[in-house]
């Protein structure tokens, strides 16, 4: 059924054009706020420009839209108005996208209304709707696609980054770009802390890069997930509860994100990771907490001279090898701390989850193909995928 209504969204929207999409590339810019992604596009006739925050743990693409009750501030233009652009489009609560929009309803007028929340911060509230997206191409051309579903936001939360206009939602659901682009995409990220890295790249449908280590990829309410096998510090499998990589079902899963900066692990998991990072550090710098983090005085690049990789172990053998830059962030000038946190920390409820965060995806190429039900790695220098 999941499988039948992806394709349903995937035919509506291919119905509404006239050519078949293959290749979507979008440039992606580094958060000036927080370790993140902004995907940059432009929306309507006349085009207004986007840069919406690149999510795959939600399904929907919103921006915000005039008149806005309750909107951050955007300074990259003028926030989009849809009484202005001649390829907007309404959507009538009787058409059965509708019903697949994140709490969709009708409203007084009979437009179909959301309400997309998320795990921290204001929801995005707004009427659902088609409008024409115009993406980049590697060439430095553009690619106009109509009818793409979106929602028009009329009130969100207050975001700290000022170049905010919406999120770019990845996931797995009906109204995702994916499941209207087609079923594959991917995204590759240098240095999240390095504005001027100018290779940081989106690209949706056919063209996405599918290389590199794969390992199985199963969706569970709306999460991309895999299999977690174990966790190596150098050439160390550290020892971890045995039950912790037994679990079935949902438990023994961890989500892969890109909307979430640090890794969260699962109770034993983590203990044990922050365990054998004490054992190499404790001798040589003064651990202590911040905010939940395990933080150290100091810098990466001088006081991390030498530390060994850690490697996340996954099904069918694919290791994602996560290094200190990705391991580690400069909180201050002077403190550094590990980018993985307990996720038992929000409460009981969360000891054996685990997600993988972005900064642990710095360096590669990750790619996502929901037909064939696989997540791939490759780790690249991500100007080599323009060559």
């Amino acid at each position: 059924m999941k499988a039948s209504l992806a394709r349903l969204s995937y035919l509506y929207a291919k119905i509404e054009r006239d050519f078949d999409i293959n290749d979507l590339w979008l440039n992606l810019h580094p958060s000036a706020s927080e370790p993140l992604f902004l995907v940059n596009f432009s929306m309507g006739q006349p085009p207004v420009p986007q840069l919406a925050i690149m999510d795959s743990g939600s399904s929907l693409l919103w921006i915000q839209c005039a008149p806005c009750k309750s909107c951050s501030q955007q300074i990259i233009g003028p926030m989009f108005d849809p009484s202005i652009s001649s390829t907007y489009g309404s959507l009538s609560c009787k058409n059965i996208i509708c019903r697949y929009a994140p709490s969709g309803e009708c409203d007084s007028s009979s437009q179909c209304v959301y309400n997309q929340t998320y795990v921290e911060g204001l929801p995005s509230v707004g009427v659902i709707a088609t409008e024409q997206l115009i993406f980049g191409s590697p060439d430095e051309g553009t690619n106009a696609v109509n009818n793409v579903i979106f929602g028009c936001s009329h009130r969100n939360g207050n975001y700290k980054d000022t170049r905010f206009t919406g999120v770019f939602g990845l996931g797995s659901g009906i109204t995702s770009v994916v499941n209207q682009m087609g079923s594959k995409f991917s995204y590759c990220i240098g240095n999240i802390a390095d504005p001027d890295y100018s290779y940081n790249q989106l690209v949706l449908s056919e063209g996405a890069n599918m290389e590199g280590y794969s390992t199985p990829l199963d969706v569970v309410d709306g999460h991309y997930q895999v299999i977690l096998e174990g966790i190596s510090v150098g050439e160390t499998r550290l020892v971890i509860d045995p039950s912790t990589f037994q679990r079935t079902g949902k438990e023994r899963r961890a989500i892969i994100d890109s909307g979430t900066a640090p890794t969260w692990l699962a109770e034993n998991e983590y203990r044990a990771l922050e365990r054998e990072v004490r054992n190499l550090l404790d001798r040589f710098l003064t651990p202590f907490m911040r905010e939940s983090f395990l933080c150290y005085r100091g810098k990466v690049g001088q006081d991390l001279v030498g530390f060994p990789a850690v490697t996340f172990h996954f099904a069918e053998g694919a290791d994602l090898v996560v290094d200190t830059e990705s391991m580690f962030y400069q909180a201050t000038p002077n403190i550094f701390c590990m980018a993985v946190r307990q996720a038992s920390v929000y409460g009981k409820d969360f000891k054996d989850f685990s997600v993988i965060g972005l900064m642990a995806q710095q360096y590669y190429n990750v790619a996502y193909d929901l037909n064939k039900h696989k997540l791939f790695f490759q780790r690249i220098d991500c100007e080599l995928l323009d060559e």
